[in-house]
């Protein structure tokens, strides 16, 4: 089942799902709009694709077109239902996505054993809380249950590769 999941077409055809339902939702519902427009849920989707991955390669490989995916749709929606969006925004998300194959690459990594793995945790976790601080404006109830998932998968759940 992970295979037939965690392969590029699978992770593109699924970022362009969750792309357009993400703009869905800010358009239609304020609260779970609110949640899929920050940061902290993205690094959360991005990390469990790249530890579930079965090697760094495959995560890098995964990674790049489900941040492609969710871009496309999520502006192309956007631009279908006239709704606003900022260049600025674009831009930065685009680098995000962009970069994703090298953060996925660490993040792989943070499955494995020893000190700099730990770090990595660490600095995926607090990337994700300052994502929600400096990008907007303060943590709320769902930041603290996205992080304490990312928590969990980073430092207790065993996964098999």
């Amino acid at each position: 089942m992970r295979k037939a999941i965690l392969n590029p077409i699978a992770m593109f055809v699924i970022g362009l799902l969750l792309g357009g339902i993400s703009r869905l939702l800010d358009i239609y519902t304020q609260n779970l709009g609110e949640i899929f427009s920050q940061m902290a849920v993205w690094i959360l989707f991005g990390t469990l694709i790249s530890i579930y991955s079965s090697t760094k390669k495959q995560a890098m490989i995964n990674i790049l077109p489900f941040c492609l995916g969710m871009l496309i749709t999520y502006y192309a929606v956007a631009v279908l239902t006239e709704g606003v969006y900022n260049a600025g925004y674009i831009i930065g998300w685009t680098v995000f996505a962009l970069c994703s194959p090298i953060l996925a690459y660490f993040a792989w990594m943070a499955k494995e054993k020893g000190i700099f793995p730990k770090v990595i945790c660490c600095g995926i976790i607090a990337v994700s809380v300052a994502s929600s601080i400096l990008l907007f404006g303060r943590l709320r109830i769902y930041d603290f249950i996205i992080n304490g998932l990312l928590g969990y998968f980073l430092f207790f759940k065993r996964i098999k590769r």
